[in-house]
């Protein structure tokens, strides 16, 4: 070919890479803005250790610092230190950052993938002038595929990126730079994958079915070559289950069913490749009981095809991009099939095993073209529509990723048997104030999901929110009975009760809740708070200092700190001076047994509430501080005439049917 040719070649390809990397970037432009979503909460929200990057030598050493919930305290100290990044670089919890974050380390790897695939093609049919437009065709689509979109807009599942990244790295600088091999470089990014997300252990899998199917090479002769990574795979694995705390949880509740399950899932994961139309931020597949049961026996079935496919194809090197992608595939899939986590299946997972599915497909459709003639502006006018259309189905899924309400919604509509996916939609509606609603989809839940203590802590929130005390406090109780050492739990009750002026009560659930998870910093600010409800300053300054003690530079802890010896002389009724003539105001009467309300001092709340009443034998707000402090006595029979006399007085005081309807349940309980 006359060098003028090459150059125009040369010239013309780059064109069309700067075309992939302007689709890409277009069918992504829409998800910078994305909330937070699901488990970003315990990871990114209300995780105070990505606020300081003080705090990045002990994600190596601490993994109770990945989460505050401490059964998804699993070790990943490379991903919380990217968290903590975007954190310092956006200056707080800006989901902005985090997304940028996220999407240029997605370009990079798309940038690997794409060197891996041309080096890949290369050995497998050298000088084959399809080699590049395959590799970036292959590249092209898998950069704008939907399924995609869930790693790529769900922050904390970028350790699913990262693993792919250092997996993608990792076997590239091995096969194309055989002359560093002896120094060991390539394992690098092996490890800094496995500390982010474990799956990334197969890459030495991996690297031996290059070996094989592309290189040619036995696999004894493979598997001596590979022996380095599986040994630093290997340790890096023993090192990951030493890390782990024992608390942890994959969350699985029938391990077998959930293996079982797996060939299926695999099944739809494949089909998800060349129809992506159920996606779902939370699926609701159960998981089987019997082989027989459901589609498992077709999913087993076709493990088995792909299986001998891949033997098939893998005995000639001129189909071996074919049979490395569908190992790809396989081998990949191996880490979520075999060991069992909460949800059967999830989006995200198909990240890293869609890299080799992009390959061999679009080599497959290559050949395909090359046998049947058809002309090759025609194949780019397929190609172009194939890819353009998922690049448009991406941007629609982002877009399903914009808000928690949005993301609910579709996971009503796509797994409408979901419980979880039905409460958390409930919550965009209760957030809002529209609690018919909200209560109407926890209880569609609770059918579900019987005994899933956060929907019960949420009908808790909700019922309160409705007046209907009797139910809040049975659902929060309930909560805190499924789950005792849950701090969630205690956090909402004691929030309500804090609401409801039972102080002494809210504090004891705070104090068990923060010893068993002390990281949780909402029940910290919460409990100190409370005290100072109480006028308690000394319990003010004790639990700032607790929190000072673990997290230095807490600013709220600090304030309160500062003010806590101010506390008690705010919280206290008002004291008359000496010789002063006795309060002829029932205002100030009403303010003070609330003050003694909150301290606790139930007796003192009645005896001033009674003078507000002497003084205007008609104030409501009296009478239902009178009912209320009998409630709090558990004095119920004394308590409904009050807050009846309340509600006579005055007919719309919610407040006191809130309590009259608590005290009459009570009281119905005591006598049965």
């Amino acid at each position: 070919m006359p060098p003028s040719n090459l150059s125009d070649r040369k010239t013309d390809f780059r064109i069309w890479l700067v075309a992939v990397l302007a689709l890409v970037c277009a069918a992504y432009a829409n998800h910078f803005h994305n909330d937070f979503h699901f488990d970003d909460s315990h990871t990114i929200s209300s995780n105070p250790w990505i606020r300081d990057l003080g705090n990045i030598p002990r994600f190596f050493t601490d993994p109770s610092t990945f989460s505050t919930l401490p059964a998804n305290r699993a070790y990943r100290p490379l991903l919380s230190v990217s968290l903590a990044v975007d954190y310092w670089l956006g200056g707080g919890l800006k989901p902005l950052w985090f997304h940028v974050s996220t999407f240029i380390w997605f370009l990079v790897q798309l940038g690997l993938m794409f060197g891996l695939f041309r080096y890949l093609l290369e050995r497998a049919t050298p000088k084959d002038e399809w080699n590049d437009g395959i590799a970036l065709v292959a590249t092209a689509l898998y950069g704008v595929h939907p399924v995609m979109a869930e790693t790529v807009n769900y922050i904390i599942q970028r350790g699913d990126l990262y693993a792919a990244l250092g997996v993608v790295g990792s076997l590239y600088w091995y096969l194309a730079r055989p002359e560093q091999r002896r120094f060991g470089f390539y394992l690098v990014p092996l490890v800094a994958a496995i500390l982010s997300k474990p799956p990334a252990m197969v890459m030495p899998l991996l690297l031996i079915a290059a070996l094989c199917f592309l290189d040619g090479e036995r696999f004894g002769s493979a598997l001596k070559k590979a022996l380095p990574s599986l040994l630093t795979a290997g340790l890096a694995a023993w090192f990951m289950a030493a890390m782990t705390p024992k608390n942890y949880s994959g969350g699985a509740a029938n391990p077998f069913g959930y293996r079982i399950t797996q060939p299926a899932v695999l099944l739809h994961y494949f089909q998800s490749f060349f129809a992506p139309t159920g996606l779902t931020a939370d699926t609701d597949r159960a998981s089987y009981s019997s082989i027989f049961e459901g589609d498992a026996l077709v999913g087993f079935l076709f493990v088995a095809v792909l299986v001998a496919v891949i033997a098939a194809c893998g005995r000639q090197r001129a189909t071996g991009p074919l049979a490395f992608g569908l190992s790809w595939f396989l081998i990949t899939s191996i880490p979520t099939s075999v060991f069992p986590l909460a949800e059967v299946e999830n989006d995200h997972r198909m990240f890293l095993p869609f890299v080799g599915l992009a390959l061999c497909m679009v080599w497959g459709g290559a050949q395909l073209v090359r046998r049947w003639n058809i002309r090759r502006d025609v194949a780019l006018v397929l190609c172009g529509v194939l890819v353009g259309g998922f690049a448009y189905a991406t941007r629609e899924r982002n877009k399903v990723w914009r808000t928690e309400e949005t993301l609910w919604l579709d996971v009503t509509v796509k797994s409408p048997k979901n419980g979880r996916g039905l409460m958390n939609y409930g919550l965009t509606q209760m957030a809002i104030g529209n609690y018919p609603v909200a209560l109407d989809y926890f209880q569609r839940a609770l059918v579900l999901t019987p005994t899933y203590a956060v929907l019960e802590t949420n009908l808790g929130i909700v019922t309160g929110e409705m007046g209907r005390t009797a139910e809040a406090e049975a659902h929060f109780a309930r909560s805190v009975q499924l789950t005792p050492t849950e701090m969630t739990s205690r956090y909402f009750y004691a929030r309500w009760l804090r609401k409801v002026g039972r102080l002494p009560e809210a504090i004891q659930h705070l104090r068990t809740g923060i010893e068993g998870n002390p990281d949780y910093l909402d029940a910290r600010y919460l409990i100190m708070q409370a005290y100072a409800d109480m006028g308690d300053s000394e319990g003010v300054a004790a639990a700032a200092k607790d929190t000072l003690s673990r997290f230095p530079g807490d600013t709220v802890a600090m304030n309160w700190l500062a003010k806590a010896p101010n506390v008690r002389a705010a919280a206290l009724p008002p004291v008359p001076a000496a010789g002063t003539p006795p309060v002829r105001n029932e205002a100030i009467y009403i303010e003070q047994s609330l003050a003694f309300f909150r301290l606790g001092k139930y007796e003192d709340c009645v005896r001033t509430a009674q003078e507000a009443v002497k003084l205007k034998p008609g104030s409501a707000p009296a009478w239902n501080n009178i009912g209320a402090c009998y409630n709090g006595m558990k004095a119920w029979e004394k308590a409904i005439p009050a807050l009846e006399n309340a509600i006579r007085y005055q007919p719309d005081f919610q407040l006191a049917k809130n309590n009259l309807a608590w005290a009459k349940d009570e009281l119905a309980k005591q006598k049965k």
